[in-house]
């Protein structure tokens, strides 16, 4: 009941300020005869102000003890609070009892300063110090230096912090834990805040950080605040990628896998990089900007939808986070398939039926197929990508027969078949269909060489 209590401040606090001024308009009003005010009238006005007042320092004060904020300013807002209720009380017992003195006039003045300040702490408490700045609120108000050399930079230092430092801290920092939560140190960060954890290392999906910055920006619980700095698609997929690998402060880039797109944002984060080069598997050729309510629809179905470069509309979808999903939800993407270039859905339980739709992104250069359910006559549907470049066929019933019908895809470059229906018997004809292809059938047997070091260890006898 306390928290609700404190939570109504932010709203209530606008009465005394607004009544209050209203009330000092009219008393500097009614100097002038052609313009005076009904002396209860102001009476009135100025008792509701004071009431409100009062009110809003009680929830002011119930709010401080359960969101932390920067002690210092609390304090002097709290003061400042006070002050406006008190001088408030002070002038309307004055015009009370019709002692209209010069102390009546300095009370008067007083208040008008005090609600200004008042509301000025109160601003820097909610937005931060700088909320009054020209400066427009967005990623760029810290500036995230290039890294010299991405691989050899430690991620959790150069590559998430800067994350957290320029979306997070007004609110999440040593000078406010709105919710008890600090991301300013990574101590801080694992420990979580008051409802508990934040992040679960190795699973990005239940982490609750992920999951807030997924929600739609309307979203009460969506992190950040749609009225703060917001995290870009490729900062997201990069607090994603780092919880999957176990948010390590010691690793450094080069010690963690970097699946595409992963690897196109680290390499944006270079100094070399620094004019955001497109990869080079991606189409020179520009592309308008995807429908905002057709990539909207896609990550209600819990579908992750990333740019595939800061500077380019050509899109990445993983259906990863998507539960539920089906072979119709895939007509989903015909409504993007211009900007669609990636597309990963593996592990998932699509059928032949959702190839039907992926058919027709015919701008595909990358698809993840693996540990599906399709089957060859679903795949014969694909040799319509005349695009695609790599294909992730791991896992599935598919034969050298299914994969014969894609041999007219000319950009194709690799096709990984690791555990599938291909036989041995069946390599050679492969090889001939597909010369220019790397057909990488996994599972693979590391030979010893004679200068290699075997270790002996004596036997344990029990």
């Amino acid at each position: 009941m306390s928290e609700f209590i404190g939570h109504l401040h932010p709203a209530l606090v606008h009465l005394p300020i607004g009544i209050l001024l209203i009330a000092l308009f009219l008393i500097w009003l009614s100097k002038k005869e052609k313009y005076k005010v009904s002396y209860e009238v102001i009476k009135i006005v100025l008792l509701i102000g004071v009431f409100s007042a009062l009110i809003s320092c009680i929830t002011g004060y119930i709010l401080s003890t359960q969101d932390k904020y920067e002690k210092p300013l609390v304090i002097w807002h709290m003061w400042m609070g006070i002050g406006v209720a008190v001088a408030s009380m002070l002038l309307y017992m004055k015009l009370a009892r019709k002692e209209f003195d010069v102390t009546y006039k300095i009370l008067a003045v007083v208040l008008l300063i005090l609600i200004f300040v008042t509301g000025h702490l109160g601003g820097s408490l909610t937005h931060g110090s700088d909320y009054l700045s020209f400066s427009s609120h967005n990623n760029d108000t810290i500036k995230i230096k290039p890294l010299a050399n991405v691989e050899e930079a430690k991620v959790y230092d150069s590559v998430i912090n800067p994350i957290f430092q320029t979306n997070c801290y007004s609110c999440h920092s040593s000078k406010k834990q709105k919710g008890g939560l600090r991301l300013d140190e990574y101590d801080m960060i694992m420990k979580g805040g008051k409802d508990g954890k934040v992040i679960e290392p190795n699973n990005p999906d239940k982490s609750d950080l992920i999951q807030r910055l997924l929600l739609p920006d309307e979203n009460d619980k969506h992190m950040p605040p749609r009225d703060k700095p917001q995290p870009s698609d490729e900062q997201i997929a990069l607090l994603h990628w780092w919880i999957e690998n176990g948010t390590d402060t010691a690793h450094k880039v080069k010690d963690l896998p970097q699946p595409e797109p992963i690897h196109g944002f680290l390499l944006s984060l270079q100094a070399d990089h620094a004019e955001k080069k497109l990869p080079p598997n991606i189409p020179a050729s520009g592309v308008d900007k995807a429908d905002d309510k057709a990539v909207q629809q896609l990550k209600d179905k819990g579908v992750v939808v990333l740019p595939v470069a800061q500077n380019s509309n050509y899109l990445s979808v993983n259906f990863v986070t998507a539960t539920n999903i089906t072979d119709k939800d895939f007509a989903l993407l015909l409504l993007i398939k211009k900007q669609l270039v990636w597309l990963k859905c593996g592990d998932t339980k699509i059928t032949g039926s959702a190839l039907q739709y992926i058919a027709q992104c015919t701008n595909l250069i990358f698809l993840q197929l693996d540990n599906t359910l399709i089957t060859d006559k679903g795949l014969q549907q694909l040799s319509s990508l005349q695009q695609l470049q790599s294909l992730n066929l791991v896992g599935t019933n598919i034969t050298a027969e299914g994969l014969e019908a894609l041999k007219g895809l000319k950009q194709l470059q690799s096709v990984y078949v690791y555990q599938t229906k291909i036989k041995k018997e069946d390599w050679p004809q492969l090889q001939k269909d597909f010369p220019k292809v790397l057909i990488d059938s996994g599972g693979y047997n590391v030979p010893l060489f004679p200068d290699d070091t075997v270790v002996l260890k004596a036997p344990v006898y029990k």
